[in-house]
């Protein structure tokens, strides 16, 4: 049975999943094909895409404008901002990030694949593989997005050809291979035309030589987040409940987001960067109690010890700790306009924790052109460069192959308070 079969019965849960690709592979047009074949476009807002593609002297609706939101996009007919849209199957319920198509916006995708469990690759049937295909491959496999599908859109343009489509896919695997990306779960490959709905929600019937599932059926059985491995429990304390009430008098409770694995009254558990050992005694979502929790639920934590947890402190089983650290290397991507500064400190935040940082080392940059490493001295924006990081307080990290939630950082601005880069932690 493929990975990507259909399992009538089975809530397959969230999915949050990005395209990415070229421009003007018709990433904007496949969503919105996806979302109108699976009827989830309300009758007002297909009325008012028909309108403005009138206007625009176009016969049929412009499903693109669903994601290009953007007034310069719709003049431009390309993608800048992410956009996002939100949708349910009655099977599962999606997010979908639009990425940018432009070398220029890389600081874009950046931001959608960091949350993202799938990657929706793009690729014209007419042009292949791209230098922008490489470069958006490159770096969802950066991000760590454990699933992959490579669309090869347009296929009417190429008279729906089996020939193109074996030839397209050998190349990605060929150029995927090349650059070490071969470990883990090989890219699905699908051949369609989001322009007129072929094998996107419907199969049609003139891509009978593909025996594989529309790009709609791969989504729906793909593995939800948090659901493929058993994850070491993380909860970063987020707040610290004492409400002093007559109707609470000596309530303690630890308030966050379990970002992974999951927790049980009577777990044994360690509070870090302290060491303090202790049990979970309550588990309370909304002031009710619950016997487990699990990974993106925002709950309560009552321990049985009085110990001295605060924001930023983090709750993880006993026997199972990460890496206390305060110097380490990530790869970090530069989201500023205003280059990096090495002389200057930046501030960090990790999970809820938030420190003074400093970048004390470059070790090499990508060239975003070439995908090759090459030595650099300074970041400019969009560039992707391996950096040794030195922070004031200990960090608990893990590597963000492990966990993409306790391994990703960001730094802060702290003079204009914006946020200027994006790390992943090695």
């Amino acid at each position: 049975m493929s990975a990507y079969e259909k399992l009538p019965g089975i809530d397959n849960g969230l999915l949050r999943f990005l395209t990415c690709g070229s421009v003007d592979d018709g990433k904007s047009t496949l969503i919105g094909r996806l979302l109108y074949d699976s009827k989830a476009i309300l009758a007002d807002t297909l009325s008012a895409i028909e309108r403005s593609s009138s206007r625009r002297g176009m016969a049929t609706a412009d499903l693109s404008l669903l994601t290009d939101g953007l007034q310069a996009e719709r003049e431009q007919g390309i993608t800048i901002d992410v956009a996002y849209r939100y949708f349910s199957s009655g099977r599962r319920k999606y997010i979908i990030a639009d990425a940018p198509g432009h070398e220029q916006y890389t600081r874009n995708m950046v931001t959608a694949a960091s949350t993202a469990n799938l990657a929706v690759i793009l690729i014209d049937a007419r042009k292949g593989v791209q230098t922008q295909t490489r470069r958006h491959a490159y770096i969802a496999h950066l991000l760590g997005i454990p699933h992959v599908i490579v669309a090869v859109n347009k296929m009417d343009l190429v008279d729906f050809a089996a020939s193109r489509f074996a030839a397209i896919q050998a190349d990605y695997l060929a150029f995927a291979a090349g650059l070490g990306m071969g470990s883990g779960e090989p890219p699905a490959f699908i051949p369609l035309s989001a322009l007129h709905g072929d094998m996107v929600v419907e199969r049609g019937d003139r891509l009978d030589w593909y025996d594989g599932p529309t790009l709609f059926a791969a989504l729906e059985a793909a593995p939800a987040a948090h659901s493929e491995v058993d994850e070491r429990l993380r909860f970063p304390v987020q707040h610290v409940c004492r409400p002093q009430s007559r109707e609470f008098p000596d309530f303690r409770g630890y308030m966050g987001r379990i970002e992974s694995g999951q927790v049980a009254i009577g777990d044994a558990v360690t509070v870090l960067p302290g060491g303090q050992q202790t049990r979970v005694r309550d588990i309370l979502v909304a002031m009710r109690s619950q016997p487990r929790a699990i990974a993106e639920q925002s709950v309560t934590l009552l321990l049985e010890d009085e110990i001295d947890v605060s924001r930023g402190d983090m709750i993880v089983r006993s026997g199972e700790l990460p890496r206390p650290l305060k110097e380490f290397d990530a790869t970090l991507c530069w989201l500023s306009e205003t280059p990096l500064d090495p002389r200057r400190r930046y501030l960090l935040r990790h999970t809820t924790r938030e420190t003074s940082a400093q970048v004390i080392a470059i070790a090499d940059r990508v060239d975003l052109a070439t995908l090759a490493r090459q030595p650099a001295d300074r970041l400019a924006c969009n560039d992707i460069a391996r950096v040794r990081l030195r922070t004031v307080q200990t960090l608990c990290v893990d590597a963000y192959a492990d966990n993409r939630s306790t391994g990703a950082l960001i730094l802060i601005d702290e003079a204009s308070n914006n946020t200027v880069a994006a790390g992943m932690i090695d």
